[in-house]
């Protein structure tokens, strides 16, 4: 994700504006007008780039879920280790300024339209992985692709909660470690050491390793 996308970082900054008014006088008691005012922009820039007041809350997910269908797009050596790493982007994202996600999430609980609207948002992240995994491994069981998409998601959703409940930081490293975790009880971490070169060649591998994952890593051994 480039953090210098100008037109991702006003997206963000229109965010923080709107959650800010929502957080200190209430999301029904806000006005549109208010938040465009806030935001430096006139009213209809604002429905015409934001919608409503639903819309804005979750605006910066739109950014990044465009970000990420660009990283998921270019080439990857192991699309199990893409799909950690965008879970990764999407985390740096909040974790860059954990009083706005706080902000967000008091403002989210309070109303049932926006808790919904969350659910939604979510579920678009697992269909994105899911979908890029079944693209990146043809023959990939569809169950397993979204499985994997489940459990990166569930994790990552669990880290971030613990980092908008709780007043400290809770660095990246900690989603990294629960995200290999996930891999490896998924069977899809590669080793960390690598066999010595020979002619024989000796591959084991957890029962429950996807067959598309086996054969993935068959064919990049054997054309090393």
């Amino acid at each position: 994700m480039s953090d210098a996308d100008p037109a991702f970082v006003g997206r963000t900054g229109v965010v923080a504006a709107a959650v800010e008014l929502f957080h200190t006088q209430g999301f029904d008691q806000t006005s549109v007008d208010q938040i465009a005012r806030a935001a430096g922009m006139s009213r209809s820039t604002f429905f015409r780039q934001y919608g409503g007041k639903e819309d804005v809350v979750f605006a910066d997910h739109e950014g990044l879920l465009e970000e990420l269908r660009a990283f998921l797009a270019q080439p990857h050596d192991d699309p199990w280790a893409a799909v950690c790493d965008a879970s990764v982007q999407v985390y740096q994202h909040f974790a860059a300024d954990p009083e706005l996600a706080r902000r967000r999430y008091a403002v989210v609980r309070q109303i049932p339209a926006l808790r919904d609207r969350e659910i939604v948002t979510v579920f678009r992240y697992e269909r994105l992985f899911d979908e890029y995994l079944r693209q990146a491994l043809p023959g990939l069981d569809p169950l397993d692709a979204v499985g994997f998409s489940a459990l990166v998601t569930a994790v990552h959703n669990h880290v971030l909660r613990r980092l908008i409940r709780g007043p400290r930081r809770v660095p990246v490293s900690v989603l990294t470690r629960a995200l290999d975790d996930a891999r490896r009880r998924f069977g899809v971490l590669p080793e960390e050491s690598a066999p010595a070169p020979d002619d024989l060649v000796v591959a084991v591998f957890p029962r429950r390793t996807p067959s598309a994952e086996v054969a993935r890593r068959l064919r990049d051994a054997l054309s090393e």
